[in-house]
């Protein structure tokens, strides 16, 4: 009985280094893209009223961090550049800072700026993710895992205010989700978010279940180079 208590208790604490293994190669795949600079494209994939929406966002980011983005929703596309906490969308007036759009009431990109606010680049986005899974586990080439019910609710709550133009979404109810990575040579190439939980809406107090997936491909790593356009440059 002794020795199969001691057995237990070694296997618990060896799941448990391998678990925070796996945490410490995924940030440090992360890491090697940050340092690098990369492309990706997201897809975002939502039942809706029976028919399944799609959205797309194109990134690039250099060394630098500096990040320019191609978002498309429905028939319209729009063109960001962002360094640190400040940014710059494309408009029919040119290019304009957050807070110049957010000061002119009548621009339509207003609901941009705010989606927009808080945005990381995949390497950041996902060495932050890997802190709010339960525990991480490797079969083959994928390292997967289940959020916590926190974590979800968070990352649920966040995404539907951003898709909303970054108005406050009321609190996700019996959040779940998980996650699964993909890392090739020591670099992350591909992970997959998938998260759902239910809201009440605020203007009829109905509740319905959103269900949410997420995935980004990584490609170009380490030979991205782009140029900041002559107009972009003192408004970063």
């Amino acid at each position: 009985m002794k020795n199969s208590m001691i057995i237990v208790v070694a296997m618990l604490i060896a799941g448990n280094m391998l678990a925070a293994d796996l945490k410490d190669d995924v940030k440090a795949a992360a890491k090697k893209l940050t340092e690098a600079g990369y492309a990706w494209k997201t897809t975002t994939e939502m039942p809706f009223g029976g028919q399944s929406r799609s959205f797309t966002t194109e990134g690039k980011v250099n060394a630098d961090g500096v990040i320019m983005l191609s978002m498309e929703r429905g028939q319209t596309t729009t063109e960001a550049i962002l360094k640190g906490e400040k940014g710059v969308i494309k408009t029919e007036d040119g290019w304009k800072t957050f807070e110049e759009i957010s000061s002119d009431n009548q621009n339509r990109s207003r609901f941009i700026v705010r989606s927009l606010q808080g945005y990381k680049a995949p390497a950041a986005e996902v060495a932050q993710l890997v802190d709010s899974v339960k525990e991480l586990k490797k079969s083959d080439a994928v390292i997967s895992g289940d959020l916590t019910e926190d974590g979800a609710k968070k990352l649920l709550t966040f995404r539907t205010a951003r898709a909303q133009g970054g108005g406050n979404a009321p609190e996700a109810k019996d959040a779940k989700g998980s996650i699964k990575i993909w890392i090739t040579d020591g670099k992350l190439v591909k992970y997959e978010v998938e998260v759902q939980g239910k809201f009440t809406s605020p203007q009829d107090n109905q509740e319905r279940e959103i269900t949410r997936k997420t995935t980004t491909e990584i490609k170009d790593a380490g030979s991205v180079k782009f140029e900041v356009p002559e107009a972009v440059k003192s408004k970063l």
